[in-house]
């Protein structure tokens, strides 16, 4: 029998974002490309041997006077940098659990400087307004959030439980967001569970969503019975309160900001069985 809990007082935190509904079209914030990145500059990503030259407009053109007009237009995406963007953040994480019992601080700086060049690709800069590609069920890959120390070993993720996938199902039509994150409990009789937290969203901006926690489950009742002692700081790390700014999202990726300043990177997943 699942059992519901209250929303605890004190959240420090949370692993997944939101994103979701609609707004009326807004224009597009300056501050939404990251401030190292603009037009006319050479970016470079040392450690995924990228370098992207953006070329200046040239003013050499064969025939051209300055009493002729000179057709623009905006430069088309770079989806071949996507795609090899998004297979060396994919790399980069290899081995370390989406980071969440955390990862060397190099690491760490590699991943978020890939993060930030996606960022800067963004095909589709106004995400709020594009509800498809928002809604359906995505997989977390990668946070910055993590359990260290005293919180894991209380949690009893060192020793007899595990962490499984953490998912996430967006409803576009009912305006909430369920987070599923899943646990494997090793012992004389191995058995999975999971904890399901609802919240609810209202859109805020064109690419930001403000998330309010609603309830919160954990099936089976012996898995609830292993985490009840601190469940407050299992639904600390877990629990969406505030705010998400989405700042990258394509048909199989989502990238979001938090109002802690954490990342969370998700890939569309095609799971049913939750």
């Amino acid at each position: 029998m699942a059992t519901k809990l209250l929303h605890p007082q004190t959240p420090t935190s949370h692993v997944l974002p939101f994103s979701i509904p609609s707004l009326p079209k807004m224009s597009r914030s300056h501050t939404q490309r990251p401030p190292s990145f603009n037009n006319s500059i050479q970016f470079f990503l040392p450690k995924s041997n990228f370098a992207i030259k953006v070329a200046e407009p040239s003013s050499n053109i064969v025939g051209a006077n300055e009493d002729e007009d000179i057709a623009t237009e905006e430069s088309p995406v770079d989806y071949s940098t996507i795609t090899r963007l998004k297979t060396d953040i994919n790399k980069a994480l290899e081995g370390y659990n989406r980071g969440i019992f955390g990862m060397p601080s190099e690491k760490k700086s590699e991943i978020e400087d890939m993060v930030k060049l996606l960022e800067s690709l963004n095909p589709n800069p106004h995400p709020t307004l594009d509800l498809d590609k928002l809604g359906g069920c995505w997989k977390l890959i990668y946070s910055t959030i993590t359990i260290l120390g005293s919180r894991r070993t209380k949690l009893g993720l060192r020793d007899f439980i595990s962490l499984g996938d953490f998912l996430q199902i967006i409803d576009i039509v009912k305006g909430k967001a369920v987070n599923v994150i899943m646990f494997n409990v090793r012992g004389l009789n191995l058995f999975s569970g999971k904890l399901i937290i609802e919240a609810s969203f209202k859109i805020s901006t064109n690419s930001r969503v403000d998330i309010s926690y609603n309830t919160s489950t954990i099936i089976p009742d012996q898995l609830m019975n292993m985490f009840r002692k601190n469940y407050d700081i299992l639904l600390g790390i877990f629990n969406p309160d505030g705010w998400l700014e989405i700042t990258y999202v394509d048909d199989t990726l989502r990238i979001g900001r938090d109002d802690k300043g954490n990342i969370f990177i998700l890939e569309r997943s095609k799971e049913t069985n939750l």
